[in-house]
C-alpha cells in the first residue's frame, strides 16, 4: 500500500473545479469523501470515492480536508459553523481551503482552525475545470512547514506547480486577488474586443485565429472568445465569479490608498452584466451585454 493509500481525505464542494479535483485525488490513491449541496454531484463522485450526505461526514475522520467552496462566508460556516467539519476530522488533520477570498478572511479563519489543534493551508487554486479534473492546477499556498508537510500527498495530486508563497496565511489569497485582477480585466477586454469587432463588420472566427497568433492575445482571450464564437453561454466562470472577485480587489485598493482604475472598469462591466439578468451565466457575457448596447449582433447558438 502506497503513503497515500494510507490517507484519507474529504473534499467540500463538488463544483466545477472541486469535481476534477476529487477525482485527482482519488485518482493519486487517496482515499476519498465527498460532499455537495447538489444531491447530483454527490452521486456523481461515487464511482471513485464515498459520496455523504454532510460536509461533517465528509470530513469526519480524515487526515487532510480540501475545501472547494465559493467564498469566506461559506468556508467559515462550512468549517467552523454549528455543525463545523474541522471538529469531525483528524486532531492533527490539516484544512486545505481553496475559495477566493480577501487576504484578511483567510487570516481570521485560519486562526480559529490553528485555535482547534489543526493545520490549516491558504491555498487559492487557478487553472479552470480542465486541468482540475487532470491534476494539473496551480496552487498559491502559503501556512507552516508543518501544513505543507501534511498536505503534500493532496497537492501534488491536484496541482502541476504548487508555489509556497511563505508562513503566513492570507499571502496565497493574496497573490489569487492579483491573478484575478488581471483575469478580469483581461476578460472584459477581450469581450470589448470581440464585440467591437462585430460592430466593424469583421469575420470573428477570422479576428480570433489573427489575434491568438498577434502579441494581443493573452490567456483569457484564447479561452473564452470560443464561447463568444459558439454563442454558448453556459457558465464555465460564471459573472457572479468577478462582480465578487472584482469587488475584493475594489476594496482592497481604498484600504491601502492605492488607485485601481482598470480593474474598478472591469468590476462596473461584469456589475452591467449581472444587472442585466446575466449574473449566472458564464463571463463571456460581457460580449453580449456591449453587444445589445451597440446594437451589433453576436453569433447564436450552434
Amino acid at each position: 500500500m502506497s503513503d497515500a493509500a494510507k490517507l484519507s481525505v474529504g473534499v467540500i464542494g463538488l463544483g466545477s473545479m472541486g469535481m476534477g479535483m476529487a477525482r485527482s485525488l482519488a485518482r493519486a490513491g487517496l482515499t476519498l469523501k465527498a460532499y455537495d449541496v447538489n444531491p447530483k454531484a454527490v452521486a456523481a463522485i461515487s464511482d471513485v470515492g464515498k459520496g455523504v450526505s454532510g460536509h461533517r461526514e465528509a470530513a469526519h475522520d480524515c487526515d487532510i480536508l480540501v475545501c472547494a467552496v465559493v467564498n469566506a462566508k461559506q468556508t467559515r460556516d462550512i468549517l467552523l459553523g454549528a455543525e463545523g467539519a474541522v471538529h469531525s476530522m483528524k486532531k492533527d488533520g490539516v484544512v486545505i481551503s481553496c475559495a477566493t477570498m480577501a487576504p484578511d478572511e483567510a487570516r481570521a479563519i485560519g486562526a480559529l482552525v490553528q485555535e482547534t489543534g489543526r493545520f490549516y493551508l491558504d491555498a487559492p487554486i487557478s487553472g479552470g475545470p480542465a486541468k482540475a479534473a487532470s491534476g494539473q492546477m496551480t496552487i498559491m499556498a502559503s501556512g507552516t512547514q508543518d501544513a505543507f508537510t501534511r498536505a503534500r500527498p493532496a497537492l501534488e495530486a491536484m496541482a502541476a506547480k504548487i508555489y509556497e508563497l511563505g508562513s503566513e496565511i492570507g499571502i496565497g489569497a493574496s497573490f489569487k486577488m492579483i491573478n484575478q485582477l488581471l483575469a478580469g480585466v483581461h476578460i472584459a477586454a477581450a469581450c470589448e474586443a470581440m464585440s467591437f469587432a462585430a460592430k466593424l463588420g469583421l469575420d470573428l472566427r477570422k479576428v480570433f485565429e489573427v489575434i491568438t497568433a498577434s502579441a494581443g492575445n493573452s490567456w483569457m482571450f484564447e479561452n473564452r472568445v470560443p464561447h463568444i464564437l459558439d454563442g454558448d453561454y453556459s457558465p464555465k466562470s460564471a459573472v457572479s465569479i468577478f462582480t465578487k472577485d472584482l469587488g475584493i480587489i475594489s476594496d482592497m485598493g481604498r484600504s491601502e490608498k492605492f488607485p485601481l482604475s482598470l480593474s474598478a472598469a472591469a468590476l462596473q462591466m461584469f456589475l452591467m452584466t449581472a444587472a442585466a439578468g446575466m449574473e449566472r451565466d458564464d463571463d463571456a457575457s460581457v460580449a453580449r451585454l456591449l453587444a445589445n448596447i451597440a446594437g451589433v449582433k453576436l453569433p447564436e447558438p450552434k
